[in-house]
């Protein structure tokens, strides 16, 4: 069945508070994406950020972002008083100011948490209680983690001088800034699917060194005795860097994983299958074979590939939870073995429109007459500039040449770039079509989110109210109604 979609965090939604959150915006956006004939809409990790806020370095694989919490629900549970809400500051309209958010939404946040346990018979108590029970096996330990990290001065876990005894006020805080946000996130998910919206999620195949993950489970990780890493990921020289990339997540002791009976991932699946309704798996090519690079290093060049888990990873997950619907984040330098191992499970690979053009061979597998219909066309993803940034980009001659080859292919001028190759992803055989909204909104570079390698001012772009318009949903469900991507009834 051919579907689209449209690629937006929920930090970028439109938000009363600086940042998107879980409210209204949420809810609105998704009538958005009814009305312009969309049927996923995808998103980036949800956990609670760290190292440059980036989604991709999370504290945990399985706790919330509580920045996304809606203040207004909090309100509303008689939790913020309407004078809490009166003190909103001003935030900037198209981006994100986190120096700004993160210390005005923690603090009526944390008195929130604190008003719910000293109305003891609060309406959500019992509740309360009973998702604590539910998701103590990954909750306990990154509640202990986040209050001790706070008695530390949030310096990374190897460095804590105060390691254990954290007070229990501040577990339980944690606890209820969990809670909140998956009663929130559940909500939410609830009215895209009783409406025909599934929501795409993310799963880092790596995680943070810093985050509960590690902490609470150093045996599954390549570290030494003290705690700081052995080997790290990253991947090798290529012709964009000369050093390669150095990403410092530490490596997994995949024998070990094996040893468990891959316990540790069969419960990150399982709860993500929980939150959303299909997984895309970064850094697919990983799991066949990871680049390992020793953990002092300051560069890339002396690492190696080493083997990954393989089919028998995929073949663990499936007996524990059946089949899975992943997508295969399969860009980059990726080898046959790898194309091999995501076609015997059946995962639709990715192809952006953004890499058809600087790559001149006839297999270049993101020309859109190469498509197979088991994959999914993004015009650019959240790593790439707009697209109509991508046709700004004149300065060398190599860029040039793409430009002007993407204009002879589909017959254009360039006038309506991101629409152009939004109608070439939409028209494409690929089963799904997912647009940045960035691309929907033809924003400039301007509007990127993220650009790889560089830490600082990433993740910001945020909507306007008014960018979200019935005209422009009616533009989206005029073609997904000439291309066939209009849900069947």
């Amino acid at each position: 069945m051919r579907k689209s979609g449209i690629l937006l965090h929920p930090t970028s939604l439109p938000g009363e508070c600086g940042i998107g959150d879980l409210g209204k915006w949420a809810y609105q956006f998704v009538d958005f994406l009814v009305a312009g004939g969309q049927q996923l809409w995808q998103i980036l990790p949800l956990g609670p950020p760290g190292c440059g806020h980036s989604p991709y370095q999370s504290f945990s694989s399985f706790a919330g972002n509580p920045l996304l919490i809606n203040l207004q629900a909090l309100f509303e549970q008689s939790l913020l008083s309407k004078e809490d809400l009166q003190e909103i500051p001003r935030f900037p309209d198209s981006y994100v100011d986190f120096n700004a958010v993160i210390p005005f939404k923690s603090r009526l946040i944390s008195k929130a948490a604190s008003a719910f346990f000293r109305q003891g018979s609060h309406p959500l108590r019992k509740e309360f209680l009973d998702f604590c029970e539910r998701m103590k096996y990954w909750l306990d330990p990154f509640a202990e983690f986040a209050a001790l990290k706070n008695a530390n001065q949030g310096v990374a876990w190897t460095d804590w001088i105060q390691k254990t005894g954290a007070k229990e006020e501040d577990v339980l805080e944690h606890q209820f800034i969990q809670f909140e946000f998956f009663r929130q996130w559940k909500s939410l998910k609830k009215y895209c699917n009783d409406r025909g919206v599934e929501i795409i999620g993310d799963i880092p195949i790596f995680v943070a060194h810093d985050s509960a993950d590690v902490w609470a489970n150093p045996q599954l990780f390549d570290l030494d005795g003290s705690g700081q890493t052995r080997t790290v990921a990253g991947v090798p020289p290529d012709y964009f860097s000369e050093t390669g990339q150095c990403w410092g997540n530490p490596l997994y002791r995949w024998d070990v994983m094996e040893q468990t009976g891959y316990r540790w991932w069969i419960d990150r699946v399982k709860f993500m299958l929980e939150t959303v309704d299909i997984i895309r798996l970064d850094h697919f090519r990983g799991f066949e074979k990871y680049y390992e690079i020793p953990g002092d290093a300051a560069t890339a060049v002396n690492g190696r590939w080493k083997e990954g888990p393989g089919d028998r990873f995929f073949e663990v997950l499936q007996q524990s939870l059946g089949k899975i619907p992943f997508i295969a984040e399969d860009l980059g330098y990726i080898t046959p073995e790898v194309h091999a191992l995501r076609d015997r499970w059946g995962f639709p690979g990715m192809r952006v429109i953004h890499f058809a053009f600087g790559d001149q061979s006839l297999e270049n597998p993101h020309k859109p007459h190469n498509f197979v219909r088991n994959c999914i066309v993004y015009t650019g993803t959240h790593d790439n500039d707009t697209t109509v940034g991508w046709f700004r980009r004149r300065s060398g001659d190599q860029v040039r040449g793409e430009i002007e080859l993407a204009l002879r292919y589909m017959g254009k001028d360039g006038n309506d770039g991101a629409w152009d190759f939004i109608r070439m992803a939409l028209s494409s055989v690929a089963d799904i079509a997912i647009l940045p909204m960035q691309d929907v909104l033809s924003l400039g570079s301007e509007a990127r989110m993220n650009v790889p390698a560089t830490v600082e001012n990433n993740w910001r772009w945020k909507m306007r109210k008014d960018q979200l318009n019935p005209e422009l949903a009616g533009k989206l469900y005029e073609m997904n109604l000439i291309y066939g991507r209009l849900r069947a009834f």
